[in-house]
């Protein structure tokens, strides 16, 4: 068996229960690799239509996010790992190629995070819970190892 070298694990989030399940287990992972946790809170379809038509500020949504987001950092600090986090869109509306699991990779790419951690189905279907479609994808486009919860 190979030693895995993690420094930063990737945990994509929605809001989701099955989203805090997948922060539970980058935190544990981060801890046993004295790694450090990002965790990227990813936007579904409907809220970036409803941001790009001026439906919806994004100020808004970044502070609807913010209540999980602490939730993140709460127990990060409380296991004693460092942690970051950010927001992307999970979809596009004039760029095609850009769905929930892309983000995921192209996120990983550029943190160069050693290790993702992601939510996978059943969703249940309520707005938000986008990470569900992107779990197959990242599985099997990810170079690094993909913890699927």
């Amino acid at each position: 068996m190979t030693d895995l070298d993690i420094d930063l694990v990737l945990v994509s989030v929605d809001g989701s229960e099955e989203s805090h399940e997948a922060v539970d287990y980058a935190i544990a992972v981060a801890a046993e690799y004295d790694a450090s946790v990002h965790a990227l809170y990813v936007l579904d379809e409907d809220v970036v239509r409803a941001i790009d038509h001026g439906v919806v500020d994004e100020g808004d949504v970044a502070d609807d996010t913010e209540a999980f987001t602490d939730s993140v950092v709460r127990r990060a600090e409380a296991a004693g790992i460092a942690h970051s986090n950010s927001i992307a869109y999970g979809f596009s509306t004039k760029v095609k190629t850009v769905h929930p699991g892309s983000v995921v990779l192209d996120t990983a790419e550029e943190l160069e995070s050693d290790f993702i951690v992601v939510p996978r189905e059943p969703v249940s279907g309520d707005p938000g819970e986008v990470l569900g479609k992107a779990a197959e994808y990242v599985l099997l486009y990810a170079s690094q190892p993909v913890l699927s919860v």
